[in-house]
């Protein structure tokens, strides 16, 4: 039997010992996760990573094969999510869309379906940027149109949790910056955001938390710099020194066993573990030596990303 213990009480989603089994194939295979009220929450993962298949399931969409969700204090499954689901929003990775309507026909039709006021859809299509093309059939929308029109449905009834699978697809880079902006409003709301992307660049600065899927589980939680710290991976810090000094500098940098130091124009790149990094500053603003300027860039999204998926490789699984 699932277990019947309450979410805590600062969780809109909990995810318990979540597992989806199609045969031999472990989907999901005993996934944990919390997800708080108001935050930005990222899942990324390899195509296959059972991110698709948990949203479905956390919207009830799909039937667990094991463990329990509590969505919003429902447990999916039971009656009571029925009114719960009423609060939630999902746009799928792939937007499916009646040609032979236009985009205020569309919108209004998923209204209906939502039981939400059909006066919110011009507004709506306003909003997502689609408000000059409300009377133009979706067969004339680009990709991009028909993703921002995705996006206005899912919006649609003020839903206090959003499910976004993938939403930046096929938008161009105006687009997705106004896409984050309705997110940084709806947030300020209250509203919880969960959602993909492929695109690690354009998350790594918008989530509050993510976690990072493989092979059905888990396999990090947390904050970009706390997973940063968790990795350890390496700085890199690039120094450029005043006019003369770059072999004093070099010089400087060798006494602290700095790892790897590469030459690149008038700037010295370092590559050394964030257990360093202070050393190095110090070394440097407490030197005789003139330099002109340090700028430190931190591990990406992408580095950390591909170093626990190494891991997990390396693990086997």
């Amino acid at each position: 039997m699932a277990s019947t213990i309450p979410a805590p009480a600062e969780s809109l989603v909990s995810v318990r010992g979540v597992r989806k089994h199609y045969g031999a194939v472990h989907a999901v295979d005993g996934v944990d996760l919390e997800v708080r009220p108001g935050e930005l929450f990222g899942l990324i993962g390899h195509n296959g990573a059972g991110k698709t298949t948990l949203f479905k399931m956390m919207l009830g969409l799909i039937p667990l094969t094991a463990g329990e969700i509590q969505v919003a204090g429902a447990r999916v499954g039971d009656g009571g999510f029925r009114a719960a689901r009423r609060r939630i929003g999902y746009l799928p990775e792939n937007v499916v869309l009646y040609d032979n309507l236009t985009g205020l026909e569309t919108l209004q039709f998923f209204a209906r379906l939502k039981a939400a006021p059909l006066n919110e859809c011009p507004g709506m299509l306003e909003k997502v940027g689609l408000g000059p093309a409300a009377k133009r059939r979706v067969r004339e929308y680009s990709k991009g149109m028909r993703q921002r029109l995705g996006f206005a449905q899912a919006l649609l009834g003020r839903p206090q949790l959003l499910f976004l699978d993938e939403p930046t697809n096929g938008l161009d880079p105006e687009a997705i910056r106004e896409f984050y902006a309705i997110l940084r409003g709806l947030k300020q709301e209250g509203v919880t955001v969960i959602l993909t992307s492929h695109i690690l660049a354009e998350i790594q600065e918008r989530v509050d938390r993510l976690a990072i899927m493989t092979a059905g589980r888990i396999r990090a939680l947390g904050t970009v710099q706390a997973l940063r710290e968790e990795m350890s991976l390496p700085l890199w810090i690039e120094v450029r020194p005043g006019t003369g000094s770059l072999e004093r500098v070099r010089a400087l940098l060798a006494g602290l066993h700095v790892p790897q130091v590469e030459e690149r124009g008038d700037e010295l790149i370092l590559r050394c573990p964030r257990s360093m990094k202070m050393t190095v500053l110090e070394a440097l603003t407490a030197s005789s030596v003139e330099v002109l300027d340090v700028h430190i860039r931190e591990p990406s999204l992408e580095d950390v990303f591909f170093g626990f998926s190494d891991l997990e490789a390396g693990h086997g699984n």
